[in-house]
């Protein structure tokens, strides 16, 4: 369950990062990208570990409500699928038709992007 909630918040990080403070993005980005305690968050900017904690839990709340009105995510996870469908049909039912693997291909590529 922390696993998924830890990828949940990256992945919205990911989309929406643009959209917080610069003290937010410091924050989330060592506590879940670089993986820094509480404790040595709050050292780095000497404030106390409930601040960045409270600080932390606000900027979720803050990602989940971009996420509710704006569904970048669950676009992605949306086209990402439908993609993954498209492939494993073309693979199973077209592998030598190299030009329609090529286009599929080309749309991975830009899928990464």
């Amino acid at each position: 369950m922390e696993l998924e909630k830890n990828e949940r918040v990256n992945a919205l990080f990911a989309f929406y990062h643009p959209l917080l403070t610069k003290k937010q993005n410091e924050y989330l980005e060592l506590y879940y990208v670089d993986d820094y305690s509480l404790g040595e968050i709050a050292e780095e900017f000497g404030v106390s570990r409930q601040a960045v904690y409270d600080n932390i839990k606000r900027t979720e709340k803050i990602l989940n409500g971009y996420e509710t009105k704006l569904g970048l995510l669950a676009e992605f996870t949306a086209r990402n699928h439908q993609f993954d469908q498209l492939q494993a049909y073309v693979k199973a039912h077209y592998p030598q038709d190299q030009k329609l693997n090529q286009l599929v291909a080309g749309l991975a590529t830009l899928e990464e992007e």
